[in-house]
């Protein structure tokens, strides 16, 4: 990214130096344990491994396809990211498992560095931000899932640090948000505009003193990004819609973007729900006293926190207004978030502070893990029973250390991190091996994979989500059978064989059949001859399927 900051110049980077070696080793500790503990998760790290095992195969760099069809839902660029690894390492899960670990380690340094350009004079702040953006726990539990978002954030901080670069009198900031917008448009869709076009128009605003071209100019300028940002994006939608056919090329161009936006197809939700959801995602933040008495601090408001509400306000507000909604579509808008959250704090950096909502967060995650493991058996689901009950004895004898501890500000924010760290680790050690079973695919994955090689056909009843492409390495589609369409299915591949989601953990079904948990459920694999020889178990199959 550029490197000057906007209307005065950068604090030397040793002054404000967040204290790397630390933070690299919390994420890298934190990160190998979430891998090590987790499964790929159905359905979307499943499936968008499977769409890129998909392209691999097929050698097609252009068109995403899921289980034999063109798949429209998400632009190419981390599918394009995953099989560059795969190149350079071969394929296997772990390569494209650690590109989300890289591209959060991008966003906290591209936090930083926002940091030093919106405020030049307070190394506090820049010291502050990638601690905070970490320690949030929502960032920290999401930054190791094979998803778009971070792809997204990387775009808008690398727009951000252009516009910022332009006001400062740098034309070559104008080449930072075309590559901001085009590979966000790439990454996630049009989305990416909600971030990047309220500091291209609110200009005015947060930057009260004119750039020494004059507005008209700024905003041919940024007319000029917005275009270059198209074209970029273009240079793929194009040549992709041409090749892809008439359904696809209209849902890449229209569908996907303008049915979330208005009637959402998936994830949607009332327009209040981001006011819930965006003080949650900055927990633990948001309860530490500190912060409410530096946010007194930012009135009257300096040009970096005008910059940061004029982006965060409008773009909120959208996101509200907008169909579809998940708490992860807000992950671009938190690096500005735990910015204004940086020089708050900052701005009342003096004496010692009291670390209790660590201690907090540590008492009630503990207390909720012991009620958990006392849960009577014969109430709790099957995973509880193999939760150990010392997990959370240990989680509340680790918040003793934080009630009496006060520590100078940044040692203070380092250590509620540090204690989101213990928080999430313990969570993972407690509750993924009992819970991981119901997500671990692989072993059925193998199964299906070689009854493919085999030459048997594969079915799925219902809808189908490509769990099992990548995993299984196949390399022929999965027919996705109607539930009305079983018995025909069957008498076209009677040498096939048939997964059906049981609705029960424990299925009723004959004791020499492949069972695999599955969420709350369990899949069964059954042999086409089996269900065509035995009609009982085909009438229970369409009751439980």
């Amino acid at each position: 990214m550029p490197n000057s900051a906007a209307g005065a110049p950068a604090a030397p980077v040793s002054d404000s130096r967040p204290g790397w070696p630390a933070l690299l080793t919390l994420v890298g500790l934190l990160g190998a344990l979430q891998l090590a503990t987790r499964p790929l998760l159905p359905v979307d790290e499943t499936r968008y491994l499977s769409v890129a095992w998909e392209m691999w195969v097929r050698g097609d760099f252009l068109v995403p396809y899921l289980n034999g069809q063109p798949y429209s839902h998400k632009p190419p660029l981390l599918f394009w990211m995953i099989q560059a690894l795969w190149g350079l390492f071969g394929v296997s899960p772990w390569p494209a498992r650690l590109l989300p670990v890289g591209l959060s380690l991008g966003a906290l340094w591209g936090t930083a560095r926002l940091a030093r350009r919106l405020w030049p004079h307070s190394a506090l702040t820049a010291q502050m931000a990638p601690w905070l953006l970490f320690g949030g726990l929502f960032w920290m539990n999401f930054y190791t899932l094979v998803q778009f978002d971070l792809l997204l954030v990387l775009a808008a901080l690398a727009a951000w640090a252009g516009v910022l670069q332009a006001a400062a009198g740098a034309g070559r900031g104008w080449l930072w948000v075309a590559l901001g917008i085009g590979m966000g448009v790439l990454a996630k869709g049009p989305v990416i505009l909600l971030p990047v076009l309220p500091a291209l128009l609110l200009a005015p605003w947060w930057r009260r003193a004119a750039p020494a071209r004059g507005w008209p100019r700024w905003y041919l300028g940024a007319a000029a990004a917005l275009s270059l940002g198209a074209a970029l994006a273009l240079s793929w939608a194009l040549p992709a819609g041409l090749s892809g056919g008439e359904a696809y090329r209209q849902a890449i161009f229209w569908g996907q973007s303008a049915g979330r936006v208005v009637a959402s197809f998936a994830h949607r939700g009332p327009w209040w729900e981001y006011l819930l959801w965006f003080p949650l995602l900055l927990l633990p933040w948001v309860l530490w006293p500190p912060l409410w008495r530096g946010l007194r601090h930012l009135v009257p408001a300096d040009d970096g926190v005008r910059f940061c509400l004029a982006v965060l306000l409008p773009a909120l507000l959208v996101f509200s207004l907008i169909s579809g909604k998940q708490a992860k579509y807000l992950l671009p808008l938190l690096p500005l978030a735990v910015l204004l959250l940086a020089r708050a704090l900052a701005s009342v950096a003096a004496g010692k502070w009291s670390l209790w909502p660590a201690a907090l967060l540590l008492l009630l995650l503990g207390g909720a893990l012991s009620g958990l493991a006392w849960w009577p058996a014969a109430a709790a689901p099957a995973w509880v029973q193999g939760l150990h009950r010392g997990w959370g004895v240990a989680l509340m004898l680790g918040a003793v250390p934080f009630l009496w501890l006060r520590l100078r500000p940044l040692a203070a924010v380092r250590a509620l991190t540090l204690a989101g760290v213990l928080s999430s680790a313990t969570l993972y050690l407690a509750l993924v091996p009992p819970l991981a079973p119901q997500y671990r695919l692989q072993t059925l994955a193998t199964q299906l994979g070689e009854l493919q090689r085999q030459g048997h056909t594969l079915g799925w009843v219902g809808r189908y989500h490509g769990q099992f492409q990548f995993l299984g390495r196949l390399r022929a589609p999965l027919s996705a059978v109607p539930a009305d369409g079983v018995r025909q299915w069957l008498h076209e591949h009677p040498q096939g064989y048939l997964l059906v989601r049981d609705a029960r953990a424990r299925p009723q079904v004959p004791a020499d059949l492949v069972v695999q948990p599955y969420r709350s459920g369990s899949l069964v694999l059954w042999p086409a001859q089996r269900l065509l020889r035995s009609p009982r178990w085909l009438d229970a199959l369409a009751g439980n399927a």
